[in-house]
């Protein structure tokens, strides 16, 4: 198994709240990212295919068509923009890293899975909130918590 992974970045502003709570339970919960004003991060995105190189070109998938189908399907809807307010796909979402990471996958899976090579496919996306908080998602890789 090969893992190929392509690596953007992009800008947003987004308010961690929850609307069936208080006011009182959103700040205790959320502290300054529930800023009725808003806040931004610099977020960086990783997206990883795995799977076998194909016999003729020896990709994975072609990474010049992954990066078109990020741009696509997650930079252009999300650069500069209001997480809250402006990304339709987003609408009604919480928008945590944890959220967000698994939005960003089902976004892009459909593509990229046609992009990769016959035995390749969507592995995993990545969200670096920060240089420290990230979030990832695979749901190949899940574990049954019980």
């Amino acid at each position: 198994m090969i893992y190929v992974t392509r690596k953007e970045h992009f800008n947003a502003s987004h308010r961690l709240h929850n609307p069936e709570k208080s006011d009182q339970w959103n700040t205790k919960t959320y502290g300054k990212c529930n800023n009725p004003n808003w806040h931004g991060h610099n977020y960086v995105i990783e997206v990883t295919v795995a799977g076998e190189p194909d016999p003729e070109t020896g990709y994975v998938i072609d990474l010049g068509i992954l990066k078109q189908i990020i741009k696509e399907k997650i930079l252009d809807p999300c650069d500069h923009k209001n997480l809250n307010l402006e990304v339709p796909f987003l609408k009604g979402i919480n928008p945590t890293s944890e959220n967000l990471v698994r939005e960003f996958y089902y976004q892009l899976k459909e593509d990229v899975d046609d992009a990769a090579s016959e035995n390749a496919t969507l592995f995993s996306v990545k969200l670096f909130e920060t240089e420290r908080n990230i979030a990832e998602f695979c749901p190949d890789r899940a574990i049954k918590i019980t």
